[in-house]
């Protein structure tokens, strides 16, 4: 890899790493509430919940269904999950 190729994946790298936790308001079984997930994480989540023809609030409601940590770290772990899997 070239420096310029460097230089534009040391770029990403830093972007990502310096991305701001963003609160969201969510429905879960009728109930509103909010998380916090930084946002490449909420862009991924709803990236998930359009591929599985679901709406965010209910991908979210399936997993605060399997869920055994607070909501926002397991959103973060689906995630994850889904991207290493």
């Amino acid at each position: 890899m070239g420096t310029s190729g460097r230089h534009d994946q040391a770029a990403g790298l830093e972007k990502i790493l310096s991305a701001k936790v963003v609160k969201h308001s969510v429905t879960i079984a009728g109930h509103a509430t909010s998380v916090s997930v930084e946002e490449p994480f909420w862009h991924h989540l709803t990236e998930l919940a359009h591929q599985q023809g679901a709406s965010v609030n209910a991908l979210i409601t399936l997993i605060d269904e399997k869920r055994s940590t607070n909501l926002s770290s397991a959103i973060r772990l689906y995630v994850l999950h889904t991207l290493t899997a």
